[in-house]
């Protein structure tokens, strides 16, 4: 098939595109005309009305086409598409929810992507009105033309070509989920509950509560076996691949291979469609594989992408030869540890999180059928079948509860020479075998058993009236050998190919007279099982970072205890593992005493000029400033340090992530007492935990540094700010209804009747809270500490908490607060059961 140069040797025009959006009001990207790749995406848009907007990457952008009623793959259907603006080429990743009165309002969905490769000239295309191409997607495959109408300069018709992925279905016959991350665009815009399902059935499951680490993990492992079937048994298929721990966690997401490289920079696209999941916290447990033209997956091609090192050719490869991930089994979700739980149980709730096609897969497995399923492996050339016993749970070792079974592979060889029976006497003992590589016939090895009578009967007279030809090259020349020219072509079957081509317990299966010798070929697809040595891991690059220089190590910044500003930065090095999550990709706001607690101080969102260029800074558009405004972003110890030697003594941070700023990670209850007693704090305290105990949400609490105690409610980035406080309202509320003796929503501190204060107006775009572990301008120099529950009750002392002590405190008892960052909820269930609370 001629593939043209897909270029019309113009730069795309952004212009309109802008023109139409503010990039202060809409999430969608802005970014530059690039030059690209031959990407293609189809995205689902419930705007005004659904529609299906088609984009071609093409000089620098995405060539745009509005398409009513969405590709049919039916060459019959003549799909109208409107020629629109053209889009930035970030644009082919963007799903989510446009907010409105903003230009194209409504949800967004990736429905399709891939590669697309030209078939007529481009430029000459858009000039006379045609289009001819194929696509390369998960939904829509094969040959389509795009034919421009005479009705109107922009109207155009998408059309199926005749091939063999054409069909009579119709666009609804298509999965109607995202590829990326399996959500419907209904979900995107009313919100999915797929998470929150999976987590009240692991919940009802007894599934632990434990914080589960990809990196600390080990892989479980098959013993081999024979093909079998039982009825308490699964059975998968084996794939040719690296296996992979993927994780996300905090909004990051690694790659970690068996031996616990980190892969997440070898495989970026991997990366990116485990991150498109709209879930907190996950580990998968998966094997990475590239798929051949047939579909099938090629050990060599994944070769090919593993010995990469250099970045740019990475990130080339990722878009030419673009690797997928199956997906078997489900190791954390959300704060659960599944492990224990049997693997039909991890495989159920796997399912339910994933796409229904892309490139992110999961793998599929059939009750109890193991023979049949190992036949269907064999005939197609995979590499075998994995059973696992149903109910078992995952352990980190090697295990009978998982077999592998190899399938033999198969491929066709010229016969080069034979060997003499053992025992003397007319005919051959083995056949050596040769395959073309490079344009040269190369040994391959030798196949001595496998043959029937019949097989003796056919081979004897091709090989004995064959002229006697030349040796080949092999590393041991088997003894005896007869070598002979022009020999016929055989089919064998092996286990597996050592790197240089050598046949591994080759056996004899058939006469193929029907190929010829120069068909033989070697593919070089090595038969890669669990033990296949994997690539080195790309390294880091990291830009360099200097030591911060720090100053005036000796001022005292808190005078009655005798702290010194070298105090302040030794205790956040020394607390940094712990406090660093917290501070990582969020917005964070500095309160600044550069003279002390008794000194002048100034709050700084903004990140001076003269910040150096490896502290990391987002820009981010301010509606109460009315301007952009540079947050600082700490992401690593010396980002942190760096900020200390500015004078920083609490660090303020966003309850969001820069890559959802609309989407909080936990909900806030600040219990403010100003004045009232810390026994009336513990007891709302209290109050709201057993509250969020009954209507299904987890809450964990820390103390403020001050006088208060904040309360916490995981919601893992699924819901918006305005949600997060019609919660916290109503809980407040709910709590003052109940506790009116000690408890208030009123915020005016004149007004309270010295109540604590529950103040749920934290919760709101650019509102902040004090993160955990940071130190507090108040004599003593105390921190806001996270606390079990268990330690909230009348012999609770807040002033234990300080720089001196915190980091001991934590060494002792970890962090009972970090599944805030990975949990989430069911809202509206806790918000129905909550309001059948208020009304009663």
């Amino acid at each position: 098939m001629l593939a043209y140069a897909v270029t019309t040797k113009n730069v795309g025009n952004l212009e309109s595109y802008r023109a139409k959006r503010k990039a202060d009001r809409t999430p969608e990207p802005f970014g530059a005309a690039l030059p690209g790749g031959q990407r293609f995406v189809v995205q689902q848009h419930a705007a005004r009305r659904t529609h299906y907007d088609f984009r071609l990457e093409l000089d620098g952008v995405l060539k745009s086409w509005a398409v009513p009623k969405g590709p049919s793959p039916n060459p019959a259907d003549k799909r109208l598409a409107v020629h629109v603006e053209d889009h930035p080429v970030d644009y082919v990743n963007f799903e989510g929810v446009i907010p409105p009165d903003n230009y194209g309002a409504g949800a967004v969905i990736v429905w399709d992507r891939g590669q697309w490769v030209a078939l007529n000239d481009i430029a000459d295309g858009f000039d006379k009105g045609k289009l001819l191409f194929e696509l390369r997607g998960h939904k829509l495959r094969g040959k389509w033309t795009l034919v421009k109408t005479k009705r109107g300069k922009n109207e155009w018709l998408l059309i199926k070509e005749r091939d063999a992925y054409a069909t009579t279905n119709s666009t609804e016959d298509y999965p109607h989920d995202s590829v990326l991350s399996g959500r419907t665009v209904e979900q995107v815009a009313n919100g999915d509950p797929r998470g929150a399902e999976v987590a009240a059935r692991l919940r009802k499951l007894g599934a632990a509560r434990r914080d589960v680490r990809a990196r600390d993990l080990k892989p479980m492992l098959a013993t081999p076996g024979k093909p079998f079937s039982n009825p308490k048994w699964v059975f998968e298929l084996k794939y040719d691949g690296y296996r992979l721990f993927a994780e996300k966690r905090a909004g990051e997401v690694k790659l970690y291979s068996r031996a616990g490289n980190d892969f997440t920079a070898t495989f970026p696209e991997i990366a990116e469609i485990v991150a498109a999941l709209p879930f907190a916290q996950f580990i998968i447990d998966a094997e990475v594989v590239v798929l051949d033209a047939r579909g099938l997956p090629s050990f060599s091609l994944l070769q090919k992408r593993g010995r990469l090192t250099r970045r740019a050719d990475v990130a080339r490869a990722a878009l030419e030869l673009p690797a997928s991930i199956y997906a078997f089994d489900l190791l954390a979700f959300d704060g659960f540890d599944l492990r224990a739980l049997p693997l039909v149980e991890r495989k159920a709730a796997l399912r339910a999180l994933l796409p229904v096609a892309g490139a992110l897969r999961y793998s599929e497995h059939f009750d109890e059928q193991g023979e049949a399923l190992f036949a269907e492996a064999e005939r197609l050339g995979l590499e075998g079948v994995i059973g696992k016993r149903a109910a078992s749970p995952y352990v980190s070792k090697r295990s009978a509860d998982w077999v592998k079974i190899n399938a033999a592979k198969s491929d066709d060889f010229v016969v080069v020479g034979y060997l003499p029976p053992k025992q003397g006497g007319p005919g051959f003992g083995a056949l050596l075998l040769g395959q073309y590589r490079g344009g040269e016939l190369t040994y391959a090895g030798r196949a001595g058993s496998g043959f029937a009578a019949r097989d003796f009967a056919a081979l004897e007279p091709l090989l004995a009236g064959k002229p006697r030809g030349e040796p080949l090259a092999a590393a041991e020349t088997p003894r005896g050998a007869v070598w002979i020219a022009d020999g016929p072509v055989v089919q064998v079957k092996f286990k597996q190919r050592t790197p240089d081509g050598m046949l591994r317990q080759p056996v004899f299966s058939r006469l193929r007279d029907d190929k010829k010798p120069l068909e033989c070929v070697w593919h070089a697809d090595a038969a890669g099982e669990d033990e296949a040595q994997e690539p080195a891991p790309i390294a880091e690059e990291k830009p360099e970072r200097p030591a911060v220089a720090f100053t005036n190590l000796d001022k005292v910044f808190w005078p009655a205890d005798g702290y010194t500003k070298g105090d302040l930065i030794a205790y956040y090095e020394g607390v940094s593992e712990w406090l660093l999550p917290y501070l990582k990709d969020r917005p964070v706001v500095l309160t600044r005493y550069p003279d002390g607690i008794d000194g002048k101080s100034f709050f700084q969102k903004d990140a001076p000029a003269y910040a150096p260029s490896w502290l990391r800074l987002e820009t981010m558009w301010s509606e109460h400033a009315e301007r952009e405004i540079r947050y600082f972003v700490l992401d690593d110890v010396e980002s942190l340090l760096y900020v200390a030697n500015m004078g920083t003594i609490p660090l303020h941070v966003w309850s969001s992530r820069v890559a959802a700023l609309e989407r909080p990670d936990w909900c806030i209850l600040d219990l403010d007492p100003k004045g009232a007693p810390l026994k009336h704090v513990v007891a709302i305290a209290r109050h709201l935990h057993e509250l969020c105990e009954d209507i299904g949400l987890e809450s964990f609490v820390k103390t403020s540094g001050s006088t208060g105690l904040h309360v916490l409610i995981p919601l893992g980035a699924r819901y918006t700010y305005e949600q997060s406080r019609t919660l916290a309202e109503l809980l407040a509320r709910f709590t003052a209804k109940s506790l009116p003796d000690i408890a208030t929503i009123v915020r005016s501190v004149s007004d309270r009747d010295g109540k604590v204060y529950l103040d749920y107006l934290q919760n709101g775009h650019g509102r902040l809270l004090v993160s955990p572990f940071c130190a507090r301008p108040l004599p003593g120099a105390p921190v806001s500490m996270p606390i079990d529950w268990s330690l909230v009750n009348g012999r609770l002392k807040l002033e234990r908490f300080t720089i001196r002590t915190a980091r001991k405190w934590l060494q002792a008892h970890g962090d009972p607060l970090t599944l805030v960052l990975t949990a989430s909820c069911d809202m509206l269930a806790a918000l129905q059961a909550l309001a059948q609370r208020l009304a009663g």
